[in-house]
């Protein structure tokens, strides 16, 4: 008798606590995703600019690529190769 009495606990115990989880995954969910310029749970950035190298045409993150001083600004590129390839017009 006591062992169904402490076996019906557990599981209402387990039971309980993935509800809670999901309840707060729902509400964490939802006030992070909508957040202006904020990351979500999924770690992915909203409105990141791409450009192209312009050795290959290749798109990268600027903030994630090689680059070099330009006449008009920083030249962005995909690859040490790409850099080396490189002739400014």
């Amino acid at each position: 008798m006591i062992v169904r009495v402490l076996l019906l606990f557990a599981l209402f115990w387990v039971i309980a606590r993935v509800f809670w989880r999901f309840i707060e995954g729902v509400v964490s969910g939802a006030t992070t995703a909508g957040a202006p310029g904020g990351r979500g749970r999924g770690g992915m950035q909203a409105g990141v600019k791409m450009t192209p190298c312009p050795v290959c045409g290749t798109f990268v993150v600027p903030g994630k690529a090689i680059s070099q001083a330009g006449v008009s600004g920083p030249v962005y590129f995909c690859s040490d190769k790409c850099r080396a390839e490189y002739v400014p017009r």
